[in-house]
């Protein structure tokens, strides 16, 4: 049995599949010249993987970040999407200019790397949030009780000004009358000692003594009794403002409470916390922003170290046609101009002097004929016939 055999160039045919075709579309290389690359397919596709991995991760981090900003999921996930497409797009752009011909250029891959680390350290901070958000909540709540302490503090700093001078006149007021009434106090119990004998003179009855006594006592409780009914209202004027002070010290607390939250500025605060009072915490975060990182990194680190092969060298051999194509086209063109505008010059004056030959008898004529005409007027001026013959018969410069 004879075997079939094929030609060589159809041996070697290869159709990708569109998910291949999707792999090398994100590692931005040209399907119809890599098609036939054999060693080059799997590289960018090992591209376009690391690029669908950083976006996907990209458009999820950044709808967890959009999802602590507004309430509405949809629109978490829709702007998470599109700010993941911006990422795919800088990512693109990025390995779409390291090649073999800009490879070894620090400045370029300086800025990529820079430009790289920038959004990937951004894009690590929702991710971090997320890994650790059971801790972080511990610690907003520990914080937002710092805060909270902050605000009184400060508050009572604001109100200090307005407070002191009524707490001290109520200590002062307050202090008169505790002294008056530790008097009432004392000489009550001298009248009592008295009395009972167990004190002063130790005679135990009402005698002169105990008598007087009382006398001191009933006028210091009668002083003390009048005092008070004069400090008594001042107190309530001062505890009243005091209790105002209060009354706004505690609004504008509890309005400063309503607004405290669980944002991303307030998580980010939280994690830096937790990062710098725990260690633990402090290895795994850097762990991890490390790993994020390379997540991010990884498009343009492998475009950089996987070798040029034969899909450079045909991008460089097709750039290099089409710029020489372009520049032929457009010396051929501009000579076809040339020849075009010379045949055109060329064919219009052979037109012009045949024109010009046909009508010369005829102009000759005219000349005779005015001539004879000028001749048979006995007033006619010479000066006349010759502008009637420039008009009618010699030609006028085109301009």
């Amino acid at each position: 049995m004879m075997e079939k055999t094929m030609p060589v160039s159809q041996r070697e045919g290869y159709t990708p599949t569109n998910w291949t075709r999707f792999l090398w579309w994100l590692s931005t290389a040209d399907a119809d010249l890599l098609k036939d690359c054999i060693v080059d397919r799997g590289r960018y596709a090992i591209t376009g993987m690391t690029v669908l991995g950083t976006w996907l991760f990209a458009s999820l981090a950044w709808t967890y970040f959009f999802s602590t900003v507004v309430n509405n999921t949809g629109a978490a996930i829709l702007l998470g999407l599109f700010m993941g497409g911006i990422i795919l797009s800088i990512d693109r752009a990025l390995i779409k200019g390291i090649n073999r011909a800009n490879k070894k250029r620090f400045i370029p891959l300086t800025f990529r790397a820079i430009l790289a680390l920038t959004i990937g350290l951004f894009m690590a901070q929702p991710a971090l949030l997320y890994l650790f958000d059971k801790e972080i909540h511990v610690q907003i709540s520990l914080d937002n009780e710092q805060r909270k302490k902050e605000k009184r503090l400060e508050q009572d700093a604001v109100y200090a000004a307005e407070r002191l001078p009524l707490v001290q006149k109520r200590n002062e007021l307050q202090k008169e009358l505790t002294s008056r009434y530790q008097e009432v106090s004392a000489a009550r119990d001298n009248f009592i000692k008295e009395t009972d004998g167990t004190g002063g003179s130790k005679k135990p009855g009402l005698k002169d003594i105990a008598e007087a006594k009382q006398r001191e006592y009933l006028k210091l409780d009668a002083d003390y009794r009048q005092k008070e009914k004069l400090i008594s209202p001042q107190l309530a004027v001062i505890d009243s403002s005091l209790s105002l002070i209060d009354q706004a010290i505690r609004r504008e607390q509890a309005s400063f409470e309503t607004l405290l939250n669980d944002g991303f500025i307030t998580r980010i605060e939280a994690l830096n916390h937790l990062v710098k009072d725990n260690t633990a915490v402090a290895f795994r975060y850097y762990l991890l922003v490390a790993i994020l990182l390379l997540i991010e990194l990884m498009p343009v680190i492998a475009k950089s170290l996987l070798p040029a092969g034969s899909y450079d060298e045909k991008i460089v051999l097709q750039e290099e046609k089409e710029i020489t194509l372009v520049r032929q086209n457009h010396t051929n063109e501009l000579s076809l101009k040339q020849l075009y505008n010379q045949t055109a010059y060329e064919q219009d004056a052979d037109l012009i002097r045949h024109f010009f030959d046909e009508s010369s008898e005829k102009r000759k004529e005219k000349i005779k004929e005015n001539i004879r005409h000028w001749n048979q007027q006995e007033d006619g001026q010479f000066t006349t016939v010759w502008d009637d013959m420039k008009q009618e018969i010699l030609t006028k410069s085109e301009s």
